[in-house]
């Protein structure tokens, strides 16, 4: 029996600028999170901290339904952020953006609200397969200005969908799995300082997850890292699992013919 797991490395700092790291991610055998903060004094670290929490609770076990589960989780986020400003009314106005991917048996599962961003290197391809929310992408999109234009844009950083208290709908994707599939999500604190390009030349000429993650995070912060920066990178890969019952009949084909001597030798005395 084969099973796919994300062989994963993960890399934050809180960049040269900030003070506090309001980003949040996850990297584990089943699921891959980047969340980050926004908010600034309205407690954005708080609200990123929270939706990890939710999300790590899914974890250890594989997708039965998988919009509906991380549904349930961006829900059960949003309550405990409205709960947040509920008992402290200063943080008002806090939230986080959310990108996770679900590893499951043959397919993985996206949920994406915000400008954290996800990547896929398979074969010659790299492709960015999350679209930012924001209103940089709305005029990309409308095509007001250009890819390159956006880059450089003085409102790149001005998000139109958020998970907050306020209810605001994620978005659910599907994508085959196959193994040697890389994966990278991160926190704009790369993608604005960092162009695609090089993005591409690292996920290809770091073989190790952890290596590739850690240099993108340096490359960032060469960049002057005015933002927190959070990578997580992950790889699909296979783990074989066999079937107890060979390993049980093969323990018990033993212990038999031990005994089978045993008994032999105490029947000649």
């Amino acid at each position: 029996m084969t099973e796919l797991r994300w062989r994963y490395g993960a890399a934050t700092d809180v960049g040269r600028v900030r003070d506090l790291n309001e980003d949040s991610h996850l990297a584990s055998r089943r699921l891959l999170a980047v969340a980050d903060g926004v908010g600034g004094a309205a407690a954005g670290e708080v609200a990123s901290g929270v939706t990890i929490a939710e999300v790590t609770r899914l974890a250890r076990r594989p997708p039965v339904e998988a919009e509906t589960e991380l549904g349930e989780v961006v829900e059960a986020a949003r309550d405990r952020i409205r709960a947040a400003v509920a008992e402290n009314p200063e943080s008002e106005g806090m939230a986080t953006t959310l990108t996770g991917l679900w590893l499951g048996d043959d397919s993985v599962d996206i949920v994406h609200i915000g400008d954290s961003r996800a990547y896929q290197l398979r074969g010659e391809d790299f492709v960015q397969v999350t679209v930012d929310d924001s209103y940089v992408q709305h005029l990309v999109d409308e095509g007001a200005i250009t890819p390159d234009e956006a880059q450089d844009h003085p409102y790149k950083s001005v998000v139109t969908r958020v998970l907050q208290a306020n209810p605001a709908p994620a978005h659910f994707e599907t994508r085959p799995a196959k193994l040697g599939d890389r994966y990278m999500l991160c926190s704009d604190g790369l993608t604005d300082v960092v162009d695609d390009t090089a993005i591409e030349s690292v996920l290809r000429d770091f073989a190790e997850p952890q290596s590739a993650a850690d240099e993108l995070v340096r490359l960032a912060l060469e960049q002057g890292g005015p933002d927190n920066v959070t990578v997580v990178v992950g790889d699909v890969s296979e783990r074989q699992r066999f079937p107890r019952w060979p390993w049980f009949t093969a323990a018990t084909v033993a212990v038999l013919a031990v005994a089978a001597v045993f008994i032999g030798l105490a029947l000649r005395n």
